[in-house]
């Protein structure tokens, strides 16, 4: 589309003249808040539900604004596999496996720092690598602190 600046004298009118016509259209239409309302009424005026008329299922509601949430860059890796140089780690989520293998097996995750960088992100060791299982406990009726009756 050309600049208004470069318009010609009847581009100009045309141009007025669709504005002229689209706000007259604008102007007299109604609030589709009140459009609604007032078809809700005329369908129950007749005895019918709006929803046994028009199938509101297919048509799209409005939807709520979504708060945009920050998305994460990408980091730079601060963890390093000296065996393998391609296995890295940011520090960031869960800890990668070869890593909680390594943890498991007695080393420390500061051992596998990238020299120079951040200081470890890590800070409770204990658990990293290892299973934990949660058995359910099997009632009998007694406990075990009860004696055994009638032995």
């Amino acid at each position: 589309m050309k600049s208004i600046e470069k318009l010609s004298l009847s581009e100009l009118e045309s141009l007025l003249l669709a504005a002229e016509k689209r706000k007259a259209l604008i102007s007299r239409r109604r609030p589709p808040s009140v459009v609604r309302n007032e078809l809700i009424a005329l369908a129950q005026s007749y005895g019918y539900a709006i929803h046994e008329i028009f199938d509101v299922s297919d048509v799209p509601r409005v939807a709520a604004r979504r708060i945009r949430t920050q998305k994460q860059g990408k980091v730079s890796a601060k963890y390093r596999d000296p065996e393998n140089k391609r296995n890295t780690w940011s520090g960031r989520g869960q800890m990668p496996r070869w890593l909680a293998d390594k943890v498991r097996r007695g080393a420390r995750v500061a051992d596998y720092l990238i020299p120079g960088l951040a200081r470890p992100t890590v800070k409770d060791v204990r658990s990293i690598g290892r299973r934990t299982v949660y058995k359910a406990e099997v009632h009998s009726g007694r406990s075990s602190s009860d004696p055994i009756k009638g032995r």
